[in-house]
């Protein structure tokens, strides 16, 4: 019988580094998606490209006009039911947060 550990060497640890990475790719490109979906970007062109000369002068780069959404974080004074350490309940003012999202155009 052999006792020593050599066979457990014979495959090498498993890297999940690359999995890991493929999966934040995945994650990237899906919340890419989704925001060209849901309209928070919108990207026009405007200006068409132009090749350079052959002789390498002028030439244009095209341009765009990127639209995005237009993200408002804040407060608003509210009334809620706050419970107490004694028994009963009683409400106070408190500021909860607001987000307002308008779509680009």
């Amino acid at each position: 019988m052999n006792t020593t550990r050599e066979h457990y060497n014979e495959y090498p640890a498993r890297n999940n580094g690359a999995r890991v990475g493929i999966i934040v790719a995945v994650i990237a490109v899906l919340a890419v998606i989704a925001a060209f979906a849901f309209g928070l970007i919108d990207i026009n062109q405007t200006k068409e490209m132009k090749a350079p000369e052959v002789s390498v002068q002028g030439g244009q780069a095209p341009a765009f006009d990127v639209d995005t959404a237009k993200v408002d974080v804040g407060t608003k004074q509210t009334d809620i039911t706050v419970p107490k350490v004694e028994v009963g309940t009683t409400k106070e003012d408190i500021k909860v947060p607001t987000v307002d999202v308008q779509k680009a155009n």
